[in-house]
């Protein structure tokens, strides 16, 4: 599996460990998590073949462009520069995934897949599992809410993948308020699986895509984001799910060909971030606030450390509600 690019930082490989005790009876879903968009991105691979969610013009552009336009691609399809472990130690706790199988694959392997191919979906939970299994008090979520060529067949054997990997760390479904870390330390449950599939109706540990809601801005405007950010954690809440806010610019085909060999992060994430980190900062967790948030390129900005700081908020209000 490729090594991180990125800076990690282990002063929050323990950080949901190391919160205060008034904070273990939190519902998690009233709690400020920090995730990663396209997750699995930072292994996309040129060598592999494209996608088959893209459009006809990409795999048109690639058929005649060939290496060339891959690589071009990945700037645009990457978004993150660390792996897994490097994400998890440096204190990302939710991992937006997307699936697909490869055409003509004799195995019918899974892989991560975002425009191109990466790694192998085994690679990566056991790359997950092997940190877990050292930090037996952090929880992660997993959000499989994209699948590509995927048969009833494939749904069966990443079913069977996760209760292979994780066993006895798998969280069943119960009610999202229910979930605090008191909750899962007690049972040693350190993964909930969240899966935008019929099959999560058939499989215990499945907890449906819709108690995960990730609204999607889809725009290039810093400022149209912000705003749609901010109506969308003031409609927040179907009562009784989690909640992801995707601090995220989506490029057009336009963005794409004006800034083609400078890629998303230079071209867009690192112009916004001032923005976009100002909005996270001004945010409060909490049943009518934020709770999960992902961005691109994760390590940029603070922006880690800026979400978990959040749930301080919960200790500044109970004191302060104490105090009159």
């Amino acid at each position: 599996m490729a090594s991180s690019h990125g800076r990690s930082d282990l002063r929050f490989a323990d950080w949901m460990a190391s919160l205060p005790q008034s904070m273990h009876t939190v519902p998690l879903a009233n709690m400020a998590i920090p995730g990663s968009h396209d997750s699995f991105s930072f292994y996309i691979d040129e060598a592999s073949p494209v996608g088959p969610e893209q459009p006809e013009t990409v795999q048109n552009f690639v058929s005649v462009f060939g290496t060339v336009a891959k690589k071009l691609m990945r700037k645009w399809l990457a978004t993150q520069t660390m792996n897994f472990t490097s994400q998890l130690e440096a204190g990302i706790r939710f991992f937006d995934l997307r699936i697909s199988t490869k055409p003509r694959d004799p195995d019918n392997e899974l892989y991560f897949a975002h425009g191109l191919f990466s790694a192998t979906v085994r690679e990566g939970l056991e790359q997950i599992s092997s940190f877990l299994s050292a930090h037996a008090k952090e929880v992660i979520f997993l959000d499989f809410n994209h699948f590509y060529g995927v048969q009833n067949l494939h749904h069966e054997k990443l079913v069977a993948m996760l209760k292979e990997v994780f066993g006895e760390k798998l969280c069943p479904v119960v009610f999202a308020q229910e979930v605090t870390l008191k909750y899962l330390w007690e049972k040693e449950y350190q993964v909930l699986v969240f899966y935008h599939h019929p099959m999560a109706l058939e499989v215990p540990f499945l907890w449906p895509g819709q108690m995960m809601p990730a609204p999607w801005a889809n725009t290039t405007d810093p400022e149209k984001l912000v705003q749609f950010l901010q109506a969308s954690v003031t409609d927040r809440r179907r009562k009784g799910t989690f909640f992801v806010s995707q601090v995220v610019l989506t490029p057009k085909a336009s963005t794409v060909m004006k800034g083609v060999a400078s890629g998303l992060r230079e071209t867009i994430t690192e112009r916004a971030l001032p923005g976009m980190m100002q909005w996270i900062r001004s945010q409060r967790p909490g049943e009518n606030g934020i709770n999960i948030i992902t961005a691109d390129f994760v390590e940029l900005g603070e922006f880690i450390s800026a979400v978990i700081s959040l749930n301080y908020h919960h200790l500044n209000e109970d004191e302060d509600d104490d105090a009159t």
